[in-house]
């Protein structure tokens, strides 16, 4: 298949690190001048033709824009709401995503929580609703979508369990074959995702950078679609559809409230002051600031909010490289209970430093404790049920409440990645067992001190 539609505003890749550009099609990964396979990568970045984009008169909040009606609308579905919505700004054709809906997440208004806080309007986005209970489904569809346009048969990629879970699933959905390389010590729930949407599964008896590592091997050597985060450019695309939903959701939240303090009448969505994303290996946060950045370039937002990243200190490369002001982390040895963000070499540090440095946010550490006790009010207070690395960013919130890095009324959005389901036993430790009590009235009223 074409690797560019004619109708496509992909205009091309830029090196974010020698500044070299390329043509749609004319390279796949990285730059020709990455030094090594570490995380000093040439790392790519997507560009469109903005000009043409923002030319058009109805947006994608609007039911008229659909490329049934104009070639650079947003969907061939009026009323869609997933990231198909959005592919003027991606880098496929909406006929190649696979037929199960990713994105359309709610962005949940979570009061209770911002009183516990001090906080007057924060919003949680409960990416753990996605098809397999992660952000990574909005990668793997655009993944699994390159692959079909390219004519690639297999799909492949590494991951410690969510990426996975995303490309098992989306692959499933395309009748795709996929074959996935995850750590020995990746969660059994995890794995047993991939296993039953029928991908092959190998566990290599290693770390997640060797996962990594031998999956680009494997895909070079084979002629194998790569999805690795860091490495493939078009993940970051897919996961920045993140942000235009917030953007789209804040503005029919105050619409409906008819508040309009963050609303120009020259715009079409509200971007919030602030948002806190955890941290691995760079590839969200990277998608969530250049989502709100082409928010502003088209026109459609007033401004980029403050992008804080959040690392366990016990995976802290990129909050390193920020504190050090270095552009290259150095290599850790990741511990944390958060699997999902346990990173050794980051491999998307320079778009992550690059979106907490030009939103004029901070990258934030908190201690394994604290991320597994924000499991509860984050389901208590807010109604989400998050895995460690999605109660991550709650944990990096708190702290930066504690630490005074915000002005108690701005509109704050924590993004939660992953459903609590993908690690029940980290939940299980920090909310207890039940009581066991005998079938008896007596049992119960003695048992609850009725």
């Amino acid at each position: 298949m074409s690797t560019h539609r004619p109708d496509s505003s992909f205009a091309g890749l830029r090196c974010l690190r020698c500044g070299r550009t390329f043509q749609p099609g004319s390279v796949d990964y990285v730059c020709p001048c990455r030094p090594n396979r570490g995380s000093d990568l040439g790392h790519l970045d997507a560009f469109y033709n903005y000009t043409a984009i923002a030319s058009i008169r109805t947006k994608p909040s609007d039911p008229s824009y659909s490329s049934r009606t104009n070639p650079t609308a947003a969907s061939s579905h009026p009323t869609t709401r997933t990231i198909e919505r959005w592919w003027p700004l991606l880098p496929v054709g909406p006929e190649s995503l696979p037929p199960l809906p990713a994105g359309d997440t709610p962005l949940l208004r979570a009061d209770r929580l911002a009183d516990a806080l001090g906080l007057q309007c924060l919003y949680i986005k409960d990416d753990g609703r996605n098809p397999s209970g992660s952000l990574k489904d909005r990668a793997s569809a655009i993944a699994v979508a390159r692959a079909r346009e390219t004519g690639r048969e297999v799909v492949a990629t590494a991951s410690t369990g969510n990426a996975a879970a995303a490309l098992a699933a989306m692959s499933a959905a395309a009748a795709h074959e996929s074959i996935i390389f995850v750590p020995h010590s990746a969660p059994q729930a995890k794995i047993a995702q991939l296993l039953v949407y029928g991908s092959r599964v190998l566990a290599v008896d290693g770390t997640y950078d060797d996962a990594f590592d031998l999956c680009v091997r494997a895909c070079e050597e084979f002629g194998w679609y790569n999805r690795n985060t860091g490495y493939n450019p078009f993940m970051t695309e897919g996961k920045k559809t993140v942000s235009f939903e917030i953007a789209a959701q804040l503005s029919e939240a105050e619409d409906s409230s008819g508040r309009r303090e963050n609303y120009s009448p020259a715009t079409q969505f509200v971007a919030p002051d602030s948002v806190f994303v955890p941290v691995g290996d760079g590839s969200i946060i990277g998608g969530v600031y250049k989502g709100f950045w082409e928010l502003k370039r088209l026109g459609w937002t007033d401004a980029v909010p403050r992008v804080f990243g959040v690392q366990s200190t016990a995976s802290a490369a990129i909050h390193n490289a920020w504190r050090d002001d270095l552009e290259v982390p150095r290599r850790v040895l990741a511990e944390t209970v958060a699997d999902s963000i346990s990173v050794n070499e980051p491999r998307d540090a320079t778009k992550a430093l690059r979106a907490v440095r030009a939103s004029g946010g901070a990258f934030l550490l908190v201690e394994d404790e604290a991320i597994l006790q924000a499991i509860l009010p984050l389901a208590r207070l807010g109604g989400v049920f998050a895995e460690p690395a999605g109660a991550t960013a709650l944990a990096g919130l708190q702290q930066a409440v504690r630490q005074g890095l915000l002005d108690l009324g701005e509109t704050i959005v924590v993004i939660s990645t992953g459903s609590g389901l993908k690690d029940v036993p980290a939940a299980m430790r920090i909310a207890g067992e039940p009581k066991v009590v005998p079938p008896s009235l007596d049992a119960v009223a003695e048992s609850l001190k009725i």
